[in-house]
Parts: C-alpha cells; sequence; structure tokens
C-alpha cells in the first residue's frame, strides 16, 4: 500500500558509492522499515486484533525496498473507509511520519 520513491536516483547511487557502502543503505532501509511496522501496527484499530497482526515487512530487491503492508483482506476498507463507516487511517499517517525520517538518514549517509 505504501512505497517510498526516490527521485534521481543515479545522483544518489553515485553520492552513496562515493561515501558509504552500499551495506550502509541496506541497514538504513530495513530499520526504517522496521519502524514503519511497528507504528502501522501501533496505529491500527483493535477490535479482534487480526488487522495489527497482518500487517508485515518485507525487504526485497537484495535489501534496497521495504515494504510495509496488511495481508488482512478487510484493510483498505479500514484505511479508507466505506460509504457505512469512517476511515481509520493507520498506514498512511505511518507512511507520512517514516518517509521523513528516511529521508534525513539517507541524507546524514551522503554528508
Amino acid at each position: 500500500m505504501g512505497e517510498i520513491k526516490i527521485i534521481g536516483m543515479e545522483k544518489l547511487q553515485k553520492k552513496l558509492k562515493n561515501n558509504v557502502s552500499m551495506d550502509d543503505v541496506k541497514r538504513v532501509v530495513r530499520h526504517n522499515g522496521a519502524e514503519m511496522e511497528e507504528k502501522a501496527q501501533r496505529n491500527a484499530p483493535v477490535d479482534t486484533g487480526t488487522l495489527k497482526r497482518s500487517i508485515g515487512l518485507e525487504i526485497t530487491n537484495g535489501g534496497m525496498n521495504a515494504q510495509v503492508e496488511p495481508t488482512a483482506e478487510y484493510a483498505p476498507y479500514v484505511e479508507f473507509g466505506t460509504r457505512f463507516m469512517a476511515a481509520q487511517p493507520y498506514l498512511k499517517p505511518a507512511f507520512e511520519e517514516q518517509r521523513k525520517k528516511f529521508k534525513k538518514d539517507l541524507k546524514k549517509l551522503t554528508r
């Protein structure tokens, strides 16, 4: 559901190669992904706990992508609402908060 896209990846990769190892970048990706997973779980409304438990983290692309998403079938209805119930966003607020920290952590690597 939430994904961070980096515009200007070639420029960033060039600068990163000069200053840090890709292992450092992968560590930042994994750490920020784990933090976003925790925030989304903390934000998720709890009735039975199924939604909260369904939120997971998947690291792909050799450690360069972190994907946090719920697997509960009804997750989008909770996030966005329906005509019968109001939205209870849990994933987007976690994403918005984590996006700022992720950018800040990447900037620290390029200094």
